[in-house]
């Protein structure tokens, strides 16, 4: 059977931040810590050993496949800072267009700095997240 790598777990969120080698990305990663907390109202989890996530949702796909994820999270990676926000929805894609300096995976959204992005779309596509995935998985 399948087991999922990233679960929720006791690690310490301020010691994984404090653990980020460079400055820049640490100082990054506590101004994103703030906006996801104040933006989401949730209390920051680490998910499996790098992911900073916000609440979380039961999933359930048709193949059977079901676990947990966090609503939305972000990690302060060596090459870029990953954002995770729920994909496939058109609202995001017309967010990211105002984001600022990015790449996108399928979940992720890759910044190289938060100074190359809005905030305010930041917190905007935190919101959107939240709502759609509460949506598709309610409770």
């Amino acid at each position: 059977m399948y087991e999922l790598k990233t679960k929720e777990t006791e690690n310490n969120v301020i010691e994984f931040i404090e653990a980020v080698e460079s400055p820049k990305k640490r100082e990054d990663a506590y101004k994103l810590l703030d906006i996801f907390t104040e933006t989401t109202g949730y209390t920051a989890k680490m998910w499996g050993p790098s992911i900073i996530g916000f609440g979380s949702y039961h999933y359930k796909y048709e193949s059977g496949h079901e676990g947990d994820a966090p609503l939305v999270g972000f990690s302060p990676r060596k090459a870029k800072i990953s954002l995770y926000f729920a994909p496939g929805d058109q609202e995001r894609e017309q967010l990211l267009q105002k984001l600022g300096k990015h790449t996108t995976g399928k979940a992720c959204v890759y910044i190289n700095k938060l100074a190359d992005v809005d905030i305010d779309i930041i917190k905007a596509l935190i919101v959107q997240s939240v709502e759609l995935l509460k949506q598709r998985y309610p409770d």
